[in-house]
């Protein structure tokens, strides 16, 4: 059984959500989320309610039957979404660019095999 959860238009760097989301790649939730709770990335909150979500659907889902601590994390994947382009004005009349990334995070959680 798998349960899914998506994260879309979070605005971070998806280089800064990629970090973290390979932390916990593969492992099972509960390390997962206790990885995520002590991990100082500013990063970690919103992947930390995004497993939570995950299990919350996967419970749901099957009505109760699944074992939430069998289950483990068995993709995660950080997308680049929309950019917002502002600028900056600097000196002597000119302007810099400045790119505002955002990020789509898309979470896989599965039953380990007994």
């Amino acid at each position: 059984m798998e349960s899914t959860a998506h994260l879309r238009h979070l605005r971070m760097s998806p280089r800064k959500l990629s970090l973290v989301a390979a932390l916990i790649r593969g492992k099972p939730v509960e390390a997962a989320l206790n990885i995520l709770k002590f991990t100082p990335r500013a990063a970690a909150r919103p992947v930390e309610k995004l497993i939570k979500s995950a299990v919350a659907n996967a419970t749901d889902l099957s009505k109760g039957q699944v074992d939430v601590d069998t289950l483990y994390v068995k993709t995660i994947s950080v997308d680049q979404a929309a950019t917002q382009r502002r600028f900056m004005p600097r000196a002597m009349g000119r302007a810099t660019p400045i790119q505002k990334k955002s990020a789509h995070v898309h979470v896989v959680l599965a039953e380990a095999k007994k």
